[in-house]
């Protein structure tokens, strides 16, 4: 793998918020490449796009009322230029929500618009605290094919009022998230922005064939939580040409939370995560757990960039936590500034309850890393697995660590660890051991989601 200059890295970035700006095509595009027959605005239904009047029940509206049209045709709601201030709103099936240059919609700050709703049964309670939890911004549940895109808008679920009663410790419930959508399938996300979420921005969960594609997540380095894009017990999720500033994990792959989601048994499997964009100094690129309870298996991530990134690939499990997380293969990372290369952790000690089973461990397995070039890194490598219960199969190959100025003496850390490693500087621990040939790949391609993506103008 090539070794890319500051220069293309701030290229890379360029090139992914071009990705972001995608501009629909022509308005005679069939119905079959995911374009809708019928066709509304919010304005239609009463809606005020002037950052101030409630458009609550203008969203709720519209949706019911398109939803009738799932049978023919499919609708979009447009959503034109204007700051469109609205409390939760659900979505629907065959269903486009389209977001116009220069549109904004403003999740509403008055705590009273956020309903109670039950705690997801694959983790038991609320993340935050026990018991239910808020309603996420947008929602929806057992839908199919729902595409939420535009000429690049804005969902801001301004979260300053819910980082600032998280931390003074005024909230009795979970924040919700900016978008949740479960039991779901043939989901499109593309040419959106999403800001400030109160918590984690994109979480799809118990979802089937999701695509998310060339979009913008901002997020204060200091907000609590504000996780990029988490897919969730879900099964074949593609993640490509995005850009993700965040307070928390740009990606993390989650499937359940200890005895919960080992009951609950739905793993997240086939997801690829290609040419991505990262800044988050306090945690990694992409994540997978800790909450993995249900299994996390076939993970693909490719030609991926990190800057002034905590960890890169950073696998996150504990005593308690059951399940698996096997056969992640990682190929061609670019990462500037990083406190780690390699991080794996053992001891996640948050539980849901004291119901969690400590003979419950997790089985850490198959973990490929290849071509990865980081420079400026403070230290190349912490593996830490579970004592009596090894993370083994671990291989790394044609791997560069530049050390900083500042970097530590020792470069490796392992514990309870195994596995092999070819043509990695600095020399890594004994605990990976030569290997005569670089780590596996799989050879077939991993097909989710529609070979393009539809192109509409509405």
């Amino acid at each position: 793998m090539a070794k890319k200059t500051i220069l293309q890295v701030v290229c890379t970035v360029a090139l992914v918020a071009l990705c972001a700006c995608g501009v629909a095509a022509s308005p005679s595009s069939p119905a079959g490449a995911g374009c809708r027959k019928h066709v509304a605005r919010i304005t239609e239904y009463g809606g005020v796009g002037d950052g101030r009047r409630s458009n609550t029940a203008a969203f709720a509206t519209a949706v019911a009322d398109l939803s009738l049209r799932a049978g023919d045709g499919g609708a979009a709601l447009v959503v034109p230029k204007g700051k469109w201030l609205t409390g939760p709103f659900n979505l629907t099936s065959h269903f486009t929500l389209f977001l116009d240059h220069g549109a904004e919609i403003l999740a509403s700050q008055n705590l009273e618009d956020w309903p109670l709703i039950a705690p997801l049964p694959s983790y038991g309670r609320g993340r935050d605290e026990p018991g239910p939890r808020y309603s996420n911004f947008i929602a929806g549940s057992n839908l199919t094919d729902v595409i939420i895109t535009g000429r690049n808008g804005t969902i801001n679920g301004q979260g300053q009022v819910w980082w600032d009663k998280f931390h003074a410790k005024e909230l009795t419930y979970t924040r919700g998230y900016l978008l949740e959508l479960l039991y779901s399938n043939n989901i499109i996300i593309s040419n959106v922005t999403f800001v400030d979420s109160p918590s984690w921005n994109l979480h799809p969960t118990y979802c089937t064939n999701v695509t998310i594609s060339g979009i913008t997540i901002l997020a204060p380095l200091n907000s609590p939580n504000t996780d990029g894009i988490d897919p969730d017990s879900s099964s074949h999720v593609k993640i490509e040409d995005s850009y993700i500033v965040s307070g928390d994990d740009c990606i993390a792959v989650k499937s359940g939370w200890d005895q919960y989601g080992i009951k609950f048994n739905m793993p997240s499997q086939h997801i690829l995560i290609r040419r991505l964009t990262c800044i988050s100094p306090t945690s990694a690129m992409i994540a997978l757990g800790s909450e993995m309870s249900g299994g996390i298996r076939d993970v693909r991530a490719v030609d991926n960039v990190a800057i002034d990134t905590e960890s890169a690939v950073r696998i996150k499990s504990g005593v308690g936590r059951g399940g698996y997380v096997k056969d992640v293969f990682v190929r061609g990372l670019s990462l500037h500034t990083m406190k780690w290369v390699f991080w794996m952790t053992g001891n996640y000690g948050q539980h849901p309850d004291n119901s969690s089973d400590p003979n419950a461990l997790p089985e850490v397995t198959g973990i490929n890393y290849s071509d990865v070039f980081a420079e400026n890194v403070t230290m190349a490598g912490r593996m830490e697995g579970i004592p009596n219960d090894p993370y083994t199969g671990i291989c790394m190959s044609n791997v560069t660590a530049q050390l900083a100025p500042d970097a530590k003496k020792l470069q490796w850390n392992c514990t309870d660890v195994k596995g092999v490693a070819s043509d990695v500087s600095p020399v890594p621990c004994p605990e990976l051991g030569a290997a005569g040939k670089p780590c596996a790949f799989p050879e077939e391609e991993l097909v989710i989601g529609p070979p393009e993506l539809p192109t509409c103008s509405y």
